[in-house]
């Protein structure tokens, strides 16, 4: 392993339930943590999981089990976490005790793709080979009521903005580019070389770096078309309104949206620059509509 290959010390971590029931008839809690990998990654980051007794989910448990996780990949050669990204809401507030136990930083965001993925591994692979696994369709959880987005912060608001495209193997290059904000992801594998990733150009010529500070403390997450309306949504459950839309760009937008959610893996793109002609970016991020569990 690697320790270069981290961005930032940065884990992405679940703590829930899993389809297994155990032989006290309790389902399985685990908890994953993964190292967000480097946009240059070749190697699996660092890994980590562990099973809590049904009995002792709680705060202290997962304090222990992340200061083990923390002791396992300093032992390797990994260096030690400064921030834990949580992506979901209903254990927020356990991982937020554990992390100030831990004098960690814990971020509340749904920018977990290298986490998301593992979990759709382990629940194809995994999972359905543990005796006690729930075999056949589960009940869904309940679905999130959509909140209607608000405006986007005026600090991120800027000059215009345009719809564009990038292909795949230009992005392949983003981390030489010069940035000085940036959230950028490794490509997905099997990927088309020229397969257009579909992304949002936000301009502003006074306010650019100003703006690009602000959009990477929303963790943006991914965009969507509703109606009439661009939308980003960021953080663990924030969504912002970019833009209205007249009825020919939501459905052009929308439609690239879903090709590259099909073909592309999901991945999208943010940029914010000065101008339309200006080759460097004050701030650029790469994002997935990658699907939950």
């Amino acid at each position: 392993m690697n320790a270069t290959q981290t961005v930032g010390a940065d884990w992405e971590l679940d703590f829930y339930s899993r389809p297994i029931l155990e032989a006290d008839g309790r389902k399985r809690w685990e908890l994953l943590v993964t190292a967000t990998p480097a946009a240059d990654a070749t190697e699996i980051p660092f890994r980590f999981s562990k099973c809590c007794p049904s009995g002792e989910v709680n705060s202290l448990w997962l304090t222990a089990a992340l200061g083990e996780a923390r002791q396992c990949a300093m032992e390797a050669g990994w260096p030690a976490p400064r921030r834990l990204r949580c992506w979901r809401s209903s254990m927020r507030t356990m991982v937020q005790r554990a992390a100030t136990e831990l004098d960690l930083e814990m971020i509340a965001s749904r920018r977990t793709y290298a986490l998301l993925e593992w979990l759709q591994q382990r629940e194809q692979e995994v999972y359905p080979q543990e005796e006690g696994f729930m075999a056949g369709p589960l009940a869904p959880p309940p679905a999130p009521v959509a909140t209607p987005p608000v405006p986007l912060p005026e600090e991120v608001q800027g000059d215009a903005w345009s719809w564009a495209s990038l292909p795949t193997d230009l992005l392949s290059d983003a981390s030489d580019w010069p940035t000085s904000f940036s959230g950028l992801l490794p490509l997905p594998a099997g990927l088309d070389s020229n397969q257009p990733v579909p992304g949002l150009r936000l301009f502003s010529n006074s306010r650019a770096l100003a703006m690009a500070g602000w959009l990477g403390g929303l963790e943006p997450v991914r965009l969507l078309v509703e109606g009439r309306q661009l939308v980003l949504e960021a953080g663990q459950d924030d969504r912002w309104l970019v833009s209205d839309l007249d009825s020919a760009a939501a459905e052009a937008i929308a439609e690239e949206l879903a090709q590259s959610k099909e073909r592309g893996k999901g991945l999208q793109f943010i940029a914010i620059q000065t101008s339309p002609e200006q080759q460097a970016f004050a701030g650029f991020w790469m994002m997935r509509d990658i699907a939950t569990l």
